[in-house]
């Protein structure tokens, strides 16, 4: 007796099917080895998943244009620089520059406007760190009868954010608005997507999120209380691999 499935049980057949084998192709390295039991317990089948473009032992270097997330009264752009080093296919150790330029936003100039007042402002003008960073996904499309390849990546470390604020004076009417520079230690995040145009020749995107503990605006000459802050961004890079 032939069982036929309807459109449903097929789209549903197909999502079990991809869930239980998808990670193991997402995952899959060229030496990872796979057991089936519904074959002769003594076979083994190797998952083959030729490289194109090989990262172990390469160093790389980019260089970007960010674009700020942040709605803190501000406009914020900048460059990144960035270099790094493949431990392994999947581990790089990172280290990055970021240098932004701030100017004020409409909601800066319609409340100096309107109310006559100005908005308490931190403005984030460099960024450094070194940063682990993990690619466990990598994979390739055939689009217009061309192949690209990819890379999809996580990183994680520490670094610092030089910044200046107005925190010290934007509450004192009888004080001229003054920005004092600032220095905090910072948890660096991110997350990166990296197409490959040649073996040496790459361009990614980037999102960016850190976290970093920073005081809020003195009123009536009491500190403000230290919270934790966000720092987000997005990055449009090329780099070079050597």
């Amino acid at each position: 007796m032939v069982m036929k499935l309807n459109k449903l049980q097929t789209i549903l057949l197909t999502v079990v099917v991809w869930l239980l084998a998808g990670p193991q192709f997402l995952f899959a390295a060229e030496d990872d080895l796979y057991d089936f039991l519904w074959l002769d317990p003594d076979k083994k089948v190797y998952v083959l998943q030729n490289k194109v473009y090989k990262k172990e032992g390469k160093f790389y270097a980019n260089i970007g244009f960010i674009n700020g997330l942040n709605d803190n009264f501000q406009d914020t752009t900048g460059v990144q620089f960035k270099m790094g080093y493949y431990l392994t296919e999947e581990w790089s150790i990172e280290a990055l520059y970021h240098q932004y330029s701030n100017s004020d936003d409409d909601a800066f100039k319609s409340i100096q406007r309107v109310n006559r007042s100005i908005p308490f402002v931190r403005k984030i003008e460099k960024k450094y760190g070194v940063l682990g960073v993990w690619s466990p996904f990598y994979g390739k499309i055939n689009t217009f009868n061309k192949i690209i390849y990819f890379d999809w990546s996580f990183g994680l470390g520490l670094g610092q954010i030089a910044s200046e604020s107005n925190a010290l004076t934007v509450q004192s009417s009888s004080t001229a608005d003054i920005y004092n520079d600032e220095k905090n230690l910072a948890i660096l995040g991110k997350t990166s997507f990296r197409i490959h145009a040649t073996q040496n020749v790459h361009v990614g995107i980037e999102y960016h999120r850190d976290s970093y503990r920073a005081p809020g605006p003195t009123i009536n000459d009491i500190p403000g209380t230290e919270s934790w802050r966000t720092n987000s961004e997005f990055v449009l890079s090329i780099g070079f691999s050597f």
